[in-house]
């Protein structure tokens, strides 16, 4: 992933020295663990251990040298490593093991972190949401279908139900996490045919990760729901920012995104505050996507293994992780810097519409008063078809109409705005359930 999405704490868990430590780590537990049930000398493990090389720049740089030799990037570091520590006990490093059970538990492993990383930006994310959709729960606004006017809804619905799918994404993380959380050293085709059980169970737990069935690598299902996960996050992303994309044209002018000091909306026009960074997060939520279907196409493997999958994962994984990261953080900063244009909004509502968004409570009120109501449809139908093209009030037009028979107390309790956002209260209450 390019610099400029990728937030320091989750690409350092993928450097080159961050995943090569890993590897290490794992082959150390191993080798300890082989110890532990009397396949590898107790002092040479203790030497492995006591001489374990520092995985720096200059570490990684020898083992992708040495890779130019092997053709293989495991044997290449085993290779690094047994020189590191030396002989004999240099020797029993990757004892018993093959390549996957090192790498894909290495893997998971890191893919754990990653995922503690996004569920702790999951959190902050629910949370500001949560407290704009409390903030602005009685602020009313256009409620649009297909793009046209509805009936009246507030800001703090759209918020709140943002929030609750942004906490759907959260349990979705949680789950994905939970998948993850596994590690194998059962062998060239998961038999344990040259290594202790004991060996997998003692490693796993050192790294809090739960021993799992396998063949020579760990079943991808359970990466591509990480996939999953990290693209479901860039999904809700882009439900909001394609709102606020909307929100924000000159036409209605309903919200924007914060606009800071010295800022530029455009290099040619001054006048443009463009919701540039809610397109940013669409745009990035269409990779997010794409790697979920990369991921997907690596579940079906040949037989016990083939490596068709290691090239993809080595950019995909990482880039979702990443880019799971950048855009959560970068939506939970304009979730809660959003301006909001209550003034604007309501104008939209009432005047733009022409009253309009109160046809289903005049439709209503006729048929309670004994038309049928397909003869109350077509009343209104009409008559708000006659206030649009005439650019006149809705309630103006039905007060002309000599087949309206309501009286203006009956069009008073059909176009009472606080009337039909009177339940919006049970979005709050649906909030403080997460």
């Amino acid at each position: 992933m390019i610099p400029r999405y990728s937030p320091a704490d989750m690409a350092e868990l993928f450097s080159d020295t961050a995943r090569f430590a890993m590897w290490l780590e794992v082959e150390l537990l191993a080798t300890e663990a082989q110890a532990s049930v009397g396949v590898v000398p107790a002092e040479d493990a203790a030497t492995c251990r006591a001489k374990t090389p520092t995985v720096d720049d200059v570490f990684v740089n020898d083992v992708l040298e040495r890779e130019k030799v092997t053709d293989h990037d495991v044997a290449a570091f085993v290779d690094v490593v047994q020189e590191r520590i030396g002989m004999p006990a240099g020797s029993y490093i990757h004892y018993g093991l093959t390549s996957s059970d090192v790498v894909d538990t290495a893997l998971c492993a890191t893919l754990t972190k990653a995922a503690d990383l996004l569920l702790v930006d999951l959190d902050r994310f629910v949370e500001a949401l949560k407290a704009r959709a409390l903030e602005l729960m009685d602020v009313p606004v256009t409620g649009r279908t297909h793009g046209m006017h509805a009936e009246p809804t507030t800001f703090g619905a759209k918020f709140a139900l943002w929030a609750l799918q942004a906490d759907r994404d959260r349990r979705r993380m949680r789950a994905a996490r939970a998948a993850i959380a596994v590690g194998k050293l059962s062998g060239a085709v998961g038999t344990f045919s040259n290594i202790d059980p004991a060996v997998e169970a003692q490693v796993c737990a050192a790294l809090g990760l739960t021993p799992v069935p396998a063949t020579q690598v760990i079943a991808r299902d359970r990466h591509a729901e990480f996939f999953y996960a990290c693209a479901s996050v860039g999904a809700t992303v882009e439900l909001m920012c394609t709102e606020i994309r909307h929100l924000a044209r000159s036409e209605l002018g309903e919200a924007e995104e914060p606009f800071g000091a010295g800022q530029k909306g455009s290099s040619a026009m001054p006048h443009k505050r463009n919701p540039i960074l809610s397109e940013r997060l669409c745009g990035l939520a269409r990779l997010l996507r794409g790697y979920l279907g990369a991921g997907l196409e690596d579940v079906a493997l040949w037989h016990e293994r083939d490596i068709s999958h290691s090239s993809v994962e080595r950019v995909a994984l990482p880039d979702a992780a990443l880019l799971a990261c950048y855009v959560l953080r970068k939506a939970t900063g304009l979730a809660a810097g959003l301006v909001v244009h209550p003034a604007r909004a309501l104008d939209n509502l009432t005047n733009g519409s022409f009253g309009l968004v109160f046809s289903q409570s005049v439709l209503l009120a006729l048929v309670s008063s004994g038309l049928t109501r397909d003869q109350a449809y077509r009343i209104v139908q009409r008559d708000a078809r006659a206030a649009w093209a005439e650019r006149r009030p809705f309630r103006e037009v039905l007060e002309f109409d000599p087949e309206v028979s309501l009286s203006p107390a009956q069009l008073d309790e059909a176009f009472d705005l606080s009337r039909m956002l009177r339940h919006v209260d049970r979005f709050a209450a649906a909030l403080g359930e997460l």
